[in-house]
């Protein structure tokens, strides 16, 4: 296995892992963005009234996009696994 290889895996598992975070991610951001917006307008500070919306809505993305997640995290194991004999065989 050379460092080619190596890094291509690297590569490919980085991309996976920001695909599959983006979701819950931008969600919790949108989300929070809002909240904060309406506590700034209203002057209401409360910790709760922030967190609970961002839970919610991170489990729903969760809800929403979780088959597609597993999905992709499937087809790059599968993907590596079918990889392991030519990297063995250094080919």
């Amino acid at each position: 296995m050379d460092t080619t290889a190596v890094l291509d895996i690297a590569t490919q598992a980085m991309v996976l892992a920001a695909k599959l975070a983006a979701p819950v991610l931008v969600t919790a951001l949108v989300v929070g963005f809002a909240v904060s917006l309406v506590q700034s307008v209203t002057q209401i500070q409360e910790i709760t009234l922030s967190f609970v919306p961002k839970a919610v809505a991170a489990a729903v993305a969760l809800l929403v996009c979780g088959n597609w997640m597993i999905s992709e995290l499937v087809t790059f194991t599968h993907a590596m696994f079918d990889l392991i004999p030519s990297l063995l065989n250094g080919g």
